[in-house]
């Protein structure tokens, strides 16, 4: 199978760069199964079914959130009624929606796609998303109920993520980090055949601070005091992220590339 994970879409920037070229994307790389961050997609904090909507009718099969999952109101209720959203599997119990799901692909090829969020340097305390995830995996082996597996694990420390690539390798596909906005340079394929990148950056303007307009950020950096609200970056963005090629025998990741599309980066693709 051919897939491709997208970094967290960040604002308008973010989301008029996935609605413009994902659909161009599917059709030039053949993507079986294509997989968004959204969770900073409305104003920078959260998702709002319109935006939902629209990033899915570009032609996500499914869209992960994070720790910003319900920022935006009604995703409380959309989420229930929309399978193709998902939020973290270790956010609250009592939290709307799923955090894992089977999805099918062409050919009617299964793809197991989770989410967990970390919990070294977040904000508030998350159950262990080790156990989470290995109930989800478990559950679903490769090369059995499902010919991949893809797990977003959500979190600030790059350590934590490594961790998460090491406990799931050779039972995902591909394990990706996101939540930083920072794009890391570490794609491999693990020793038992795991697809792994610490973390995918964000689909945004890169002449920002994460994503971020700079006045603000840096005001509160030197001075220690907020004047006003963050307001997401509006220049051109980025398109960042991960491509993947997988047996459909094992599960196992034959191919990994960086994704690094207009905008400020260097250009990275596939071919």
């Amino acid at each position: 199978m051919k897939l491709l994970f997208l970094g967290d879409v960040m604002g308008r920037s973010g989301r008029a760069a996935v609605t413009a070229r994902l659909p161009k994307l599917r059709a030039d790389w053949a993507l079986d199964f294509v997989v968004v961050n959204g969770e900073n997609a409305t104003s920078g904090a959260g998702l709002s079914a319109e935006h939902a909507k629209a990033i899915l009718a570009a032609g996500a099969d499914c869209i992960t959130l994070g720790d910003h999952a319900f920022d935006q109101k009604d995703m409380m209720s959309y989420i229930e009624t929309e399978p193709r959203v998902l939020r973290p599997l270790n956010f609250a119990r009592t939290a709307p929606g799923k955090g894992a799901r089977v999805y099918t692909a062409p050919g009617g090829r299964k793809v197991l796609v989770a989410q967990v969020l970390g919990q070294v340097f977040m904000k508030r305390p998350f159950d262990d998303p080790f156990s989470a995830i290995d109930g989800a995996l478990r559950a679903h082996p490769l090369g059995g109920a499902v010919q991949a597996a893809i797990v977003d694990i959500h979190c600030e420390a790059t350590s934590e993520k490594m961790g998460m690539g090491h406990w799931c390798d050779g039972r995902a596909s591909l394990v990706v980090g996101t939540h930083t906005h920072v794009p890391t340079a570490d794609a491999m394929i693990l020793t038992g055949g795991t697809a792994y990148l610490s973390d995918a950056g964000m689909c945004g303007d890169y002449n920002s601070i994460i994503g971020m307009e700079k006045l603000e950020p840096m005001r509160r950096f030197v001075t220690g005091m907020a004047k006003d609200r963050f307001t997401p970056a509006a220049g051109e963005a980025t398109l960042s992220g991960v491509y993947v090629e997988t047996d459909d025998a094992t599960g196992r990741a034959l191919k990994i590339r960086m994704v690094r599309l207009g905008g400020r980066l260097e250009q990275a693709a596939p071919q």
